[in-house]
């Protein structure tokens, strides 16, 4: 068996992330792959999703430690993450060694995971379910959506830009230490491996690519098992995904709903998501004047409904979630961007041109750009290329395979450190 330890048990892996749908789910995914792999694995999530992971035959324990505290200053990024991380990693760890994990994959934002088998002297792999957002000496800020500069002004450009940004990357450096140091850990994590969930062409080139980092393709995963009823017609079908994150822009349904009737063209329409209002949605489409029943709205599968071929666009807010998913099934895309990274992945898709970015957000501009999608058929032949891009992917389960084959030590031989300082 693939997840067989040395001595014949089987390895035991530990996956951790936060309750966020764009985190979550990619644990999940992980769960099925490393499952089907022979191992046995325990995802320590938030309490939102454990029921629906649970009824899907995945093992879940809630997270410790997720909860913030009155002086936790959740205004400051570093501090946030790395404060609630020491308090993560201390109450996760003693969990770790009753469970008898012997690996620990770690969400890049939840790091307190991979931090909590520090610990528990247990090896770690990191895991960002989206492209690899380090900084790098040979790209603009990520987060700025930017093409890499070209030139001397271009060029100079970029290198203003990394020294504005390099203060804040110090300042989170030294809280990160802090943190570590406060119980009981050396300053700099270490992870075994990492693990970038991404199609390669949403990936930018650079010149600094760190050392024992895998794009392993996207880690998707569906919260229902509900099938779409797609409305009847011969008009192009667009899937309108808003945006799990607090970070979405606001109003996006009424601004896409009154754009699509500006198609003035026979659509049909599948609002996918979380949290969809039905009768709120009707009520947009009367006041957008689309006809009644060109408009479904609800929860259900959205990779069934990708992948049947139907899809001629989708419209999202530019979460790496709902890109990948889009993508790769070959599904060009309308990005209506809010904050976070999804400027960043809104700009990318534009750049390789599967899709349009829409700023400012009216319904006229959502007219304009589902238009040229869908009278361009380029936008889906390039969108099938960088579904194709994903045969330049590794297997997860083989990355971890490696990082336990050169463990050795079985689990009764490993020495949990920095317990005292969580005391």
């Amino acid at each position: 068996m693939t997840g067989a330890s040395p001595r014949g048990r089987t390895h035991r892996i530990g996956i951790v992330a936060g309750p966020d749908a764009g985190h979550a789910f990619p644990a999940f995914a992980l769960a099925g792959l490393f499952d089907a792999a022979g191992y046995g694995v325990v995802v320590y999530t938030g309490r939102r999703w454990l029921d629906e992971a649970s009824r899907r035959g995945i093992r879940t324990l809630e997270l410790p430690g997720l909860t913030a505290l009155a002086d936790d200053d959740d205004g400051d990024a570093g501090d946030k993450l790395s404060g609630r991380a020491a308090r993560i990693a201390c109450a996760l760890e003693p969990s770790l060694v009753a469970e008898h994990i012997d690996l620990v994959v770690s969400d890049a934002i939840t790091v307190g995971g991979g931090w909590g088998a520090e610990l528990a002297g247990i090896p770690w792999v990191e895991c960002s379910p989206h492209p690899l957002y380090d900084a790098s000496r040979g790209l603009p800020p990520v987060g700025s959506g930017l093409a890499v500069g070209t030139g001397l002004q271009g060029r100079l450009r970029d290198s203003l830009m990394r020294v504005a940004t390099a203060r804040s990357i110090r300042l989170g450096e030294r809280q990160r230490s802090s943190a570590r140091t406060s119980i009981g850990l050396p300053g700099t994590p270490a992870p075994a491996a990492r693990l970038v969930a991404t199609l390669p062409a949403l990936e930018v080139r650079r010149p600094d690519w760190p050392e024992r980092t895998h794009i392993v393709g996207p880690l998707l995963w569906e919260p229902t098992d509900e099938i779409f009823t797609v409305p009847g017609g011969d008009g192009p079908l667009i899937m309108v995904a808003p945006s799990t994150a607090a970070t979405g822009a606001g109003d996006m349904i009424d601004h896409v709903l009154g754009g699509l009737a500006g198609l003035r063209r026979d659509v049909r329409v599948v609002v996918s998501g979380l949290g969809i209002d039905d009768s709120t949605v009707a009520a947009i489409c009367v006041g957008a004047g689309l006809p009644a029943g060109a408009v479904v709205a609800g929860l259900a599968r959205q990779d069934q409904l990708l992948a049947s071929g139907a899809v001629d666009v989708l419209i999202c807010g530019g979460g790496h979630g709902i890109l990948a998913k889009s993508l790769t099934h070959g599904v060009p895309v309308v990005t209506i961007p809010g904050g976070g990274d999804q400027w960043e992945l809104a700009n990318r898709v534009s750049r390789i041109g599967v899709g349009e970015l829409v700023r400012p957000v009216t319904a006229d501009t959502v007219t304009g750009a589902v238009r040229t999608v869908l009278d361009d058929p380029g936008y889906a032949d390039r969108a099938a290329s960088v579904a194709a891009s994903a045969r330049g992917t590794v297997d997860p389960v083989t990355v971890v395979n490696r990082v336990l084959g050169r463990s050795g030590a079985a689990p009764a031989d490993r020495t949990p450190i920095g317990s005292t300082p969580c005391d």
